[in-house]
């Protein structure tokens, strides 16, 4: 099992590679190695085309996530019943609009990349963030996989949820 990477923009240069590593990372340290994950990374326009037609909101994002099991609860996961149900689904990541986010902020690319990446794993494992209690939730989750991932390669990164809030 693994992770499928699609780039389909052309307008930021992606380190395929060490996204695929990080993303990898991610997933060792949430303990779902056995399930496939797709990750999409597109530009504003294809994230603004989705964003709109299934969350109604006609804006460019960071991160979409299309989760394969809809009933999952924070902290537990998916209990397949077939081996081609190993699969967690889909995040969609806006590298332009991140791109955008980086330069104003004058932060690293690749790692706030990976940071998102995290968040939208997060909500592929049914975490959310309607509610102060899901937020709450969700970003101690966050933090706890970044530091985690610091542990592990020695890179810091910093929480989607302290960069803005996604509400």
């Amino acid at each position: 099992m693994g992770v499928v990477l699609r780039n389909l923009q052309k307008v930021v240069p992606i380190r395929r590679a060490r996204l695929r590593k990080d993303v990898d990372t991610l997933r060792h340290i949430l303990g779902i190695q056995k399930f496939d994950l797709g990750v999409v990374c597109v530009d504003n326009q294809r994230i603004q085309q989705i964003n709109s037609l299934y969350r109604k909101k006609n804006v460019p994002t960071d991160v979409l996530s299309f989760p394969f099991y809809e009933d999952v609860r924070p902290g537990k996961l998916p209990c397949p019943l077939h081996r081609d149900e190993l699969n967690l689904g889909d995040i969609f990541l806006g590298v332009e609009f991140v791109m955008k986010q980086c330069q104003e902020e004058s932060s690293d690319f690749h790692a706030t990349l990976t940071g998102v990446a995290a968040h939208g794993i997060c909500h592929l494992l049914g975490y959310r963030h309607e509610t102060d209690e899901e937020w709450t939730e969700m970003r101690q989750r966050e933090q706890y996989i970044l530091s985690e991932f610091y542990r592990l390669t020695g890179r810091r990164l910093q929480p989607l949820m302290n960069i803005q809030d996604s509400r």
